[in-house]
């Protein structure tokens, strides 16, 4: 409570939170003191926000403070008072509307004045309606845009006790000075009972009335005025949700100029040498393209990188830069957050931000060794008080409390919305440091929607580095045409890294009776056998028909994970448990652990590609996009200890998808024939040749040369000035964004949906703990994903809050079917 003054009598009975589980009521002074804490917190950790300062010059802060320390005051009304005692069931009005009428005698700067009243405005509601009219009512439509009678204004407000609000006032004004605040001169900063008595009703009038004419009148047309609009309202909502949850914000970054000597210290006493690409990273001061194949310590390349933007943001801003590390699947993800907690030395410092973020805590703190025992009778009770711990975890990432964030691309450019829930993402974006690993190129909705976000992050003062393994130069061309500041691209060089993979290429389908003796002919030689199929049709298809192989030839050496089979359609809780088993057998360490390789089988979709760190003598797969492809060929040899092992590729089939009348034809129904035609030409034309990884980079120059990459390019800059203009113009920033939700979650998120057969366990398991959260994590192991197209499928049960599925499953096979709902029809190998 840094700055707070201690309030009278009167004022401290008041309350702006009523008494929660375990959490006694909190005073209003109190919430306000935190809130203006928090927001000091705030402004010590993003720093001085270049692009602001058209809009308010160095008053950004100052504002940000102001409204912290007055956004609740108007919650002084009776009515308010009574409704949250328990004395009335509701109030019916906007506390931060009364709030308003504080601000005219504490706040003699007209601009600043105006700004801080948009910040306590807007820290629940939007001020106006969204263009379509749809969404919650709006200030402006609650209170007649400004248009409502005194009288009846006063009407609607109800009681507010006028002690009361002297005594407010005389704490507003001590404390914000006491903070180092410009406070008005006169009768607001005296103290006693002499104070004259403030109509707060009618100056809250007077300045909703004229705050809403501002909007109106004025527009948004100064410059940056519309993104200094949408950083106040994330600065004042997210430093109110600190307060109320009581929370506090990490104030060092740990990935620095002592992580960078740290890294290169361990290489020299391993007898290592950095790769000269990783030096150049680490020299580049500004925005960063790196190519670089799996193995060649990519990740140590962009965490150098990292240190050095650091080091120069810091001073530069005042502030403590965050670093986003993104990646596109949630498996990678959480294995990259274990590996920069074990880098760090410590877990708490990185922070998961993915849709699933709870689900990875709940894992981690299950599987924890030292998990303490102490007062635990069984392992139900260990699972809700892991659950409770996984859901506190995951609710202090959402309140952006480490420096060092894991997540995917689309929580980021989940701050296109806005508005109140999501304008903290904005704000915390600024001056912050971003390595954005595997983009997928051949998808250019996405990929456009990342390069327009880029921008904004480079208008708010952030660097951005791109890194892939298999990065064409057409992207590397958008994505610098796209920035203002120069990009650097650097690469590896070759050489660096040994030939791991030799290219094999047949004319039969993966799925033909040839292919398969073949794959039963290297299981039979002991080898461990990756087999990759684009659906899940063909995977289960293939399982089937290999899985006994398997077994029978590793009977005694643990039998029944010869065989794992692997896809997107399995419960959550059953693809955790399946992938810890393709670990222990196939991971990269699993193999020193028992002083010997296994073989086996595991059969899987593209969920393989990136997610596993797993080693395999032998790949079998259908042709993919040549990315997709490149990193199904490094699940195997992955350390390249051995001779060039086997990359066998299988034509796809293509036609078109039910229901797409686009005319185009897909590789077995999943990707765009074009791309995977392209590549199939290039692998063909290197059948039997050992595959030089860096210069793989220019096989994908010559993908995007063709007329299908120059179509690509165009789609990509379409789909970017898209977003720009739909998610990021922010051309009414206080307008109702909610109606945009909708169509964001239908580019980026699927569904998830539990079985009929399941319903009855998923209750069970939301009635395990007390926690109405913690119940819901634990009851996630039922759920299914599904896209959000697929819903149509299910029926959605509005009570439980899921959808439900009639289908048949199988826990070593998966989904295997889903029965129809209302005509619709779904056959296994579609895109579902």
């Amino acid at each position: 409570m840094t700055g707070a003054v201690r309030a009278e009598a009167a004022l401290s009975r008041a309350l702006a939170k009523s008494a929660q589980r375990g959490r006694s009521a909190e005073s209003l002074t109190d919430h306000l003191a935190a809130t203006l804490t928090a927001a000091g917190e705030l402004a010590a950790r993003v720093g001085r926000i270049t692009v602001v300062e058209g809009a308010v010059g160095r008053s950004f802060w100052p504002a940000v403070r102001w409204a912290a320390v007055s956004h609740d005051a108007g919650k002084v009304a009776d009515g308010f008072q009574k409704m949250i005692t328990g004395r009335a069931p509701t109030w019916g009005q906007r506390h931060e509307v009364l709030s308003l009428g504080f601000l005219p005698l504490l706040i003699d700067d007209e601009a600043l004045r105006r700004w801080v009243a948009f910040g306590v405005l807007t820290h629940h509601r939007a001020l106006v309606p969204s263009a379509d009219g749809t969404g919650k009512l709006s200030i402006g439509q609650l209170y007649g845009h400004g248009g409502l009678p005194l009288a009846d204004f006063r009407a609607r407000i109800g009681a507010v006790d006028p002690a009361i609000v002297a005594e407010l006032h005389r704490w507003l004004a001590a404390t914000a000075a006491t903070a180092g605040l410009p406070v008005a001169a006169g009768p607001s900063a005296a103290a006693g009972p002499q104070l004259p008595d403030l109509d707060v009703v009618a100056a809250a009038h007077t300045l909703l009335d004229e705050t809403l004419r501002y909007w109106e009148e004025q527009g948004w047309a100064g410059v940056d005025h519309d993104l200094t609009a949408i950083l106040l309202q994330g600065a004042v909502t997210l430093a109110d949700h600190l307060s109320s949850a009581h929370g506090t914000l990490h104030g060092d970054q740990p990935i620095g100029p002592a992580l960078a000597a740290r890294l290169v210290g361990e290489f020299t006493a391993a007898g290592r040498q950095l790769h000269r690409h990783q030096r150049q990273a680490g020299d580049v001061s500004g925005h960063l393209l790196l190519r670089a194949p799996t193995g060649t310590g990519k990740t140590e390349a962009s965490l150098l990188w990292a240190a050095a933007q650091v080091a120069d943001l810091a001073p530069a801003v005042g502030g403590v830069p965050r670093v986003f590390y993104t990646l596109p699947y949630l498996a990678s993800i959480n294995a990259m957050a274990r590996r920069l907690g074990a880098l760090l030395g410590d877990d708490d410092l990185i922070g998961v931000s993915h849709s699933r973020a709870a689900s990875y805590h709940l894992a981690a703190a299950i599987c924890a060794e030292d998990e303490p025992a102490d007062g635990i009778r069984d392992d139900d009770e260990r699972r809700v008080a892991a659950a409770r711990k996984a859901v506190s975890r995951a609710a202090a990432t959402r309140l952006f409390r480490e420096t060092v964030r894991v997540s995917t691309p689309y929580q980021l450019l989940r701050g296109a919305l806005a508005g109140p829930v999501h304008a903290g993402i904005v704000l915390d974006s600024a001056n912050s440091v971003f390595i954005l690993d595997e983009l997928h190129a051949y998808e250019p909705v996405r990929l456009g929607y990342i390069v327009a976000s880029a921008q904004l992050w480079e208008r708010l003062g952030g660097r951005v580095a791109v890194l892939s393994a298999t990065l064409p130069t057409a992207l590397a061309e958008l994505f610098g045409a796209a920035m203002r500041a120069p990009v650097h691209r650097v690469s590896a060089e070759p050489g660096c890294v040994p030939q791991r993979h030799r290219i094999g290429v047949r004319n039969r389908a993966l799925t033909s009776p040839d292919a398969v003796d073949e794959m039963r002919d290297r299981l039979a030689a002991g080898e461990a056998v990756l087999v990759v199929a684009n659906n899940v049709a063909q995977a289960q298809q293939l399982y089937d028909e290999l899985s006994s192989d398997a077994r029978r030839r590793h009977e005694g050496d643990g039998g029944a994970d010869a065989a794992i089979l692997l896809h997107s359609r399995f419960r959550r809780g059953d693809r955790s448990r399946i992938e810890r088993r393709i670990i222990n057998r196939y991971g990269t360490r699993a193999a020193a652990a028992v002083g010997r390789r296994r073989g086996g089988l595991v059969v899987a979709t593209q969920v393989v590609e990136v997610s596993l760190d797993v080693d395999f003598d032998v790949l079998f797969t259908s042709a993919a996009p040549l990315e997709a492809l490149l990193q199904r060929f490094g699940r195997v040899n992955r350390l390249g200890a051995r001779p060039p092992a086997d990359v066998i590729v299988h034509p796809a089939a293509y036609g078109p998808r039910r229901g797409d009348r686009s005319g185009r034809d897909y590789a077995d129904g999943v990707y765009p024939r074009e791309p995977v035609e392209a590549g199939w030409r290039i692998l063909c034309g290197h059948d039997g040749q050992p595959v030089d990884e860096v210069q793989a980079g220019g096989w994908l120059d010559e993908v995007y040369a063709t007329a299908w990459g120059q179509a690509w390019r165009a789609d990509v800059e379409r789909e970017r000035r898209r977003f720009h203009d739909e998610f990021l113009s922010f051309a009414e920033p206080y307008a109702d964004r909610s109606p945009l939700a909708d169509r964001f979650d239908e580019l980026f998120d699927g569904t998830e949906a539990v079985l009929q057969e399941d319903l009855g366990d998923y209750e069970s398991a939301l009635q395990l703990a007390d926690h109405k959260a913690a119940g819901r994590l634990l009851a996630d192991d039922f759920l299914i994903p599904m896209p959000a197209y697929a819903a149509r499928l299910a029926r959605l049960d509005r009570k439980l809050g899921v959808r439900i599925v009639d289908g048949e499953y199988d826990d070593e096979y998966g989904l295997t079917k889903v029965n129809a709902v209302e005509g619709e029809r779904y056959r296994l190998g579609e895109v579902f």
